[in-house]
């Protein structure tokens, strides 16, 4: 566990090992099969290569994400999602589902505010 935080409910770990922008749509994107270093960049559009690394790096520390090298010329590797990452991206799902719910609503709102010049918290 990064920093031993207690943590009041099971939301604090999910979010510890899933937060920020990128690593739910990585994580979302090798679900189906195992995928090259470069397919994810096609894949995750406007992530970094930096930001992509360093991703999938604490997400196989944490234990979401399989990587496999193959020695040959060029050298090959693959990333593929773990039985922990699977489960996290099972429990993603309902998520994924709200957040197409509300979508058109959440942008609409953010467009007004920042039309507006306000900050996200208002």
């Amino acid at each position: 566990m990064r920093g031993e935080q207690p943590y009041s409910c099971g939301l604090g770990p999910a979010l510890e090992v899933i937060g920020g922008k990128w690593k739910a749509l990585i994580l979302w994107e090798i679900q189906a099969e195992p995928r090259r270093f470069g397919e994810l960049k096609r894949l995750v559009p406007g992530i970094s290569e930096k930001m992509l690394i360093q991703q999938l790096r604490e997400m196989e520390a944490d234990g979401l994400v399989h990587r496999k090298m193959f020695h040959e010329v060029p050298p090959k590797v693959e990333y593929s999602v773990t039985a922990l990452g699977t489960s996290l991206n099972q429990a993603l799902g309902p998520l994924a589902d709200w957040g197409e719910t509300h979508a058109e609503r959440i942008g609409t709102v953010r467009q007004r505010r920042e039309a507006h010049g306000l900050s996200p918290a208002g």
